[in-house]
């Protein structure tokens, strides 16, 4: 027995609507359906789903962080900020060969932007 992949990542946010304005307005999250506190999110052209769920969040630097691929992790940081992220490192090429940023939420969940590095 093994696992197969990851399937979704649960986040708990303080209100749904700012959640919402950082993964799906700034970073480009699909919605795909509301059920009272919940609503499911997910990846463009990728099987992976992002739950929200509206409940006392229990955030920290220390916990489970996602690190999403992006295309653009200087493009998609700064309008994550914008969008009510707070940067905790900004864009920088990694020894391990990606460029990242590491972001917090608007509930202060840790959530890092990933990508090739550059050169």
């Amino acid at each position: 027995m093994t696992v197969r992949g990851l399937r979704r990542i649960i986040v708990s946010v303080a209100e749904l609507d700012p959640a919402l304005h950082l993964y799906r307005d700034a970073l480009g999250f699909v919605e795909q359906y509301r059920a009272g506190d919940v609503v499911m999110l997910q990846v463009p052209d990728g099987d992976l789903q992002l739950l929200l769920h509206q409940r006392p969040p229990t955030p920290g630097m220390a916990g489970v962080a996602a690190a999403l691929l992006v295309d653009d992790v200087d493009a998609m940081t700064a309008a994550a900020e914008r969008a009510g992220a707070i940067i905790a490192a900004p864009p920088a090429d990694q020894p391990w060969g990606e460029r990242q940023s590491v972001l917090t939420d608007p509930d202060g969940h840790v959530l890092c932007l990933v990508s090739p590095a550059n050169g």
